[in-house]
């Protein structure tokens, strides 16, 4: 199947209108639209068939504060298994926070009323501004729904309009994401995997949100696909003002999407700043070792640099390693002789420069060429 395109951005950017490359300027400085704070996500383990007994817990999201303004989106990485996913969902309440404050518009959501995290009919109306785009397009679908009544769950559970409004709403919003009426009708083994993405984000749109978590929205599409959903979503960043935090493994495009980012590792944000600071001044050495990872275009530059490539896998959640989580495969602590302190105390937020922090206790002992390494220069040396 071929995708459509994407719909016409309407008239230019006037002078002084926001840039079309965020990661550039970023936005002016404004109070925070959604505010996450000392935010926590524990599993328990437990053991037993009848009397079953908690014994552990898995620490999946382990003191995350993060601050997402109107019309800004955050960029969020970091590996496989570092609580990315687990903190998108614990802030659209899919997963109940064991503790933590989210504000949203200044006000405390409701994270202990239910499964979802709602209670009362203020909450459900706040939680309602926090959608979610999913990984998988296909998983995300209902096999037996057709695209059009997938879109109009939300207003039907919502009891938002009659069911002659929802179908012309239905309408409008296959239309925003640049798909025709017609596939209102189609079962999502009719879609394309770009058109499946389309009707989950119209989705996300159905109840016009303010926040919108992107979990991997583009990392099962094929290239192609992939620039056309994420031109759409800057497309309607700037018609609609939407704010979105970005999760993602890929930092090219993470770079070109966010006016911030932050990186995590073993559930804690380790660094976060500003996205054409942090990717120029990287100052933790893991988002060193992840900028290394990144292919360059220039083939003779590739060459020359030097990968960064961490030894053994993260440790387990269910018992992080004390003092900084990341001593046990840090390259920088191995250059600078294994100091006791890494192990020993955990390092606090350091401030590199404005809206730029990063968790580590030798910021500053950080090679400076380690900024270059996404740039295709040398970025240091392998422990």
């Amino acid at each position: 199947m071929t995708e459509d395109p994407v719909p016409a951005a309407g008239p230019a950017p006037q002078p002084g209108s926001e840039p079309a490359h965020p990661a550039a300027t970023g936005p002016a400085p404004q109070p925070a639209l959604l505010d996450v704070r000392d935010l926590r996500v524990l599993f328990p383990i437990t053991r037993g068939t009848v009397f079953r007994r908690t014994v552990g817990h898995v620490h999946a999201v382990d003191g995350v504060s993060l601050e997402l303004a109107a019309a800004e989106t955050v960029g969020l990485v970091g590996e496989s298994g570092s609580g990315k996913t687990t903190l998108g969902r614990a802030i659209v309440g899919l997963i109940p926070p064991t503790s933590g404050t989210i504000l949203f518009r200044g006000r405390p959501l409701d994270t202990k009323a239910g499964a979802g995290g709602v209670g009362g009919a203020g909450s459900r109306a706040e939680r309602s501004q926090l959608q979610m785009v999913f990984q998988d397009p296909t998983a995300s679908l209902d096999p037996k729904w057709r695209a059009g009544a997938s879109i109009a769950e939300p207003l039907r559970v919502n009891h938002i309009g009659t069911r002659a409004e929802r179908r012309e709403r239905v309408r409008d919003l296959l239309e925003v994401v640049g798909l025709s009426p017609v596939h209102a009708r189609r079962y999502p083994h009719e879609l394309s995997g770009g058109q499946r993405q389309r009707v989950g984000l119209a989705r996300a749109l159905a109840l016009n949100p303010a926040v919108i978590v992107a979990d991997e929205a583009v990392s099962a599409l094929d290239v192609s696909i992939r620039a056309q959903i994420i031109n759409l979503l800057q497309h309607l960043q700037h018609e609609l003002k939407l704010s979105y935090l970005f999760i993602a493994h890929d930092l090219a495009v993470v770079r070109h999407l966010s006016h911030r980012v932050a990186v995590m590792y073993l559930g804690q944000i380790v660094e976060q700043g500003g996205a054409a600071d942090l990717y120029r001044d990287p100052r933790h050495p893991y988002t060193v070792s992840l900028l290394s990872a990144v292919p360059v275009p220039d083939p003779s530059a590739e060459a020359r640099r030097e990968r960064i490539i961490l030894p053994g896998d993260p440790p387990n959640p269910a018992s992080p390693p004390p003092g900084c989580r990341f001593h046990t495969r840090c390259w920088l602590r191995e250059q600078l002789g294994g100091p006791e302190r890494c192990a020993v105390e955990e390092p606090a937020p350091q401030r590199v420069s404005a809206g730029h922090s990063a968790a580590c206790h030798f910021t500053d002992e950080v090679p400076g060429r380690a900024a270059g390494s996404a740039a295709g220069q040398t970025a240091g040396p392998a422990p």
